[in-house]
């Protein structure tokens, strides 16, 4: 496979409305390059037999079904609560805005 050329990243670059300067262009037909022969690298290998996958390992479900669980009722749970106000813990205020 032949290398990307500069004249390609500078195309590149103005299709991508990227300004950029000429040692940018040397860097990144470098970087370019290498990435294009990863990916041909990829491309090469034949594996018809191996189905496409989204992960290299299956995946389970881990979470516990749903079950209801005997809770505290409001009341109960405001009990305790050194101050209370329209059935809801009251707090103190920590901005200095007017309610």
């Amino acid at each position: 496979m032949a290398a990307i050329s500069r004249e390609e990243v500078a195309h590149l670059a103005r299709l991508s409305r990227l300004a950029v300067s000429e040692e940018e262009i040397d860097v990144f037909a470098g970087q370019l390059d290498v990435i294009l022969q990863a990916v041909a690298r990829v491309g090469e290998v034949v594996a018809e037999d191996i189905p496409p996958t989204s992960h290299s390992v299956p995946l389970t479900n881990v979470l516990r079904d749903d079950v209801e669980v005997p809770c505290l009722t409001p009341e109960e749970a405001l009990a305790g609560a050194p101050d209370v106000e329209e059935g809801r813990f009251r707090v103190p205020r920590i901005l200095e805005e007017e309610a």
